[in-house]
């Protein structure tokens, strides 16, 4: 126990370091572009775009036009064929390609080399050294992380491709690996409700549960319909010593669990009844009672699920983990209840564009440190993966700053955006709107789409309001006419176009039960990182609620008007 509290003020020092250090972001930033540069001068990248000729960031800003992924594509599929010198230097090693989480299309596959990896590290104990020291009792209780399997396929030459973080879950340094519950192992299961329950069945026996690792809150809230719907299968493998063979649970995870599962915990399992026969499920802040924090994206379209969460867990503290992405760690939020984190801005440079000019010829192009308080920008990235001046097509709005480097908070996709008559409707204002009229008819908030949608009888469009049937609580026409009111004061446009007849008012239409669950299969089948889905809360597209329709079996019963 002694060398975990050592590991900590270690670590609690470098985070010291990184605060100071944000005094000079800046001059930071430009050595760290120009060492990616230096470093991979000699690669066909860097030869097609002139690496060895900058010398500054102006030069660099001359040289290398903003890129999209297609734009690299052809680069990166190189070195999925082996040749490492496409994007690298030759000594460069690619221990895996990280592959993306969008929702739609095949993934993309992003290598990530030793030096981007330990970037990617680095800013997770960055984050640990901030999360542990506020809350020191996390170190003498256990931490429940859920990851994603790092070796869910290969390339040719036999690079591992999956999710990053498998990968630091299994290389964890050896003084942290007893705080974690979970072995590494069980990312090897890719079937989400069998992955949910064998965590679940390793978890439940643990009492002093102090923390919860995962990206997306949605996950928490699945963990929970798990725990309630599987109750009784759960306490009695818990009191056997068992977990149940009817999921598909890879044998060679089972062999390497046999210790742990063939152990049975009756006193524990008596517990879980008691909680049962109390509460009528196993109610996560009743199961772990000593549950300190939840560690979850709290940004953006994920944060409409945290009233639920608060509900599930109890009222404990929330810590964002930051934005990051397959591409990189962009944030660490250093405080709870709080999405804003100060930019990394050791590992990766950054430049950024204002809203109003993203897509534009010749947009303004910025640096951390001159943006300014209050306004929202797209995010280029250039890192040691091989990508630069890349445009992840986030959105972010600028808080404030720790000296020269900027406190950012997560909007919303840049490609969330709905614009079917001029409205410019973003996400961030859709969740807003619908999160207010939720709050205003005192309703739960509940998982939802706005979708545009063009009126068959009177051809004109509008937006429905997506929801599963006990969503709406029997007040549909009421929460119809909230939203429309909400979005109407948060967006000028939509307010002007409603008013004059070009959207008709928002209505809510019903979906059928389970279909954002089928959704999430759906479209996180082949990627298997169910985990780190996000539900588009907004979406552009006329043709969504027909997708819906061909793929679940939607009816096109709009039940109410605003």
């Amino acid at each position: 126990m002694i060398f975990r509290y050592v590991y900590l003020g270690y670590k609690r020092i470098q985070l010291r370091r990184f605060l100071r250090g944000a005094r000079d972001a800046r001059q930071t930033q430009h050595a760290s572009l120009l060492r990616k540069i230096h470093r991979n001068a000699s690669s066909a990248y860097g030869r097609d775009h002139g690496f060895s000729e900058i010398r500054t960031a102006a030069d660099f800003r001359a040289r290398q036009p903003i890129m999209s992924f297609e734009d690299v594509e052809p680069y990166v599929e190189r070195v999925m064929r082996g040749d490492v010198t496409a994007m690298f230097s030759p000594e460069t090693r690619v221990r895996m390609f990280a592959m993306s989480s969008g929702t739609t299309g095949r993934p993309k596959h992003l290598p990530l080399t030793d030096e981007l990896f330990r970037e990617y590290r680095s800013g997770w104990q960055i984050w640990g050294a901030g999360v542990y020291g506020d809350h020191i009792d996390l170190m003498s209780k256990k931490t429940l992380q859920l990851t994603s399997d790092w070796k869910q396929s290969y390339t040719p030459d036999g690079t591992p491709c999956g999710q990053i973080s498998g990968l630091a879950a299994e290389t964890r340094p050896l003084v942290a690996r007893p705080i974690f519950l979970l072995p590494s192992c069980v990312n090897q299961v890719h079937n989400s409700e069998a992955k949910h329950y064998l965590t679940l069945r390793l978890a439940l026996v643990k009492r002093l549960l102090g923390m919860i690792i995962t990206a997306n809150p949605s996950t928490l809230i699945e963990l929970a319909k798990r725990a309630d719907t599987h109750k009784e299968m759960l306490i009695r493998d818990i009191h056997d010593g068992t977990c149940s063979v009817d999921l598909p649970i890879p044998d060679s995870v089972r062999q390497r669990l046999a210790r742990r599962l063939g152990r049975g915990h009756p006193r524990r399992a008596r517990e879980l009844e008691k909680i049962v026969g109390d509460e009528g499920s196993l109610l996560p802040k009743r199961v772990w009672p000593h549950l300190s924090v939840l560690a979850v994206w709290t940004g953006g379209s994920v944060g409409v699920y945290l009233p639920q969460v608060r509900e599930l867990y109890g009222d404990v503290a929330i810590r964002d983990h930051g934005l990051s992405a397959s591409e990189g760690r962009i944030t660490i939020p250093l405080t709870d209840g709080s999405s804003a984190g100060i930019l990394d801005y050791r590992n990766h440079y950054f430049e950024f564009i204002p809203v109003d000019q993203h897509g534009t010829a010749n947009p303004t192009i910025v640096e951390g440190h001159e943006l300014v308080e209050g306004c929202d920008y797209y995010i280029l990235l250039t890192t040691s993966g091989g990508l630069y001046r890349y445009d992840i097509q986030d959105v972010v709005r600028c808080v404030g700053f720790e000296g020269e480097a900027p406190l950012v908070e997560f909007l919303n996709k840049g490609k969330h955006f709905s614009n079917i008559t001029g409205e410019k409707l973003s996400e961030y204002q859709a969740i807003d709107a619908v999160r207010r009229a939720f709050a205003e008819l005192q309703l739960p908030v509940t998982t939802f789409t706005l979708a545009p949608s063009m009126d068959e009888t009177q051809h004109k469009p509008r937006y429905l309001l997506l929801l599963e049937p006990e969503a709406h609580f029997g007040r549909a026409a009421e929460l119809a006419r909230h939203v429309e009111m909400n979005l109407a004061k948060s967006n000028l446009e939509y307010g002007e176009k409603s008013s004059s007849g070009r959207l008709l008012p928002v209505a809510v239409h019903e979906v059928l039960p389970g279909t954002w669950d089928a959704l999430r299969a759906d479209r996180t089948r082949a990627r298997g990182n169910f985990e780190e889905y996000k539900h588009p809360c907004l979406v552009g597209r006329l043709d969504f609620i027909d997708e819906l329709s061909d793929h679940f079996g939607q009816s096109p019963t709009v039940i109410a008007r605003a």
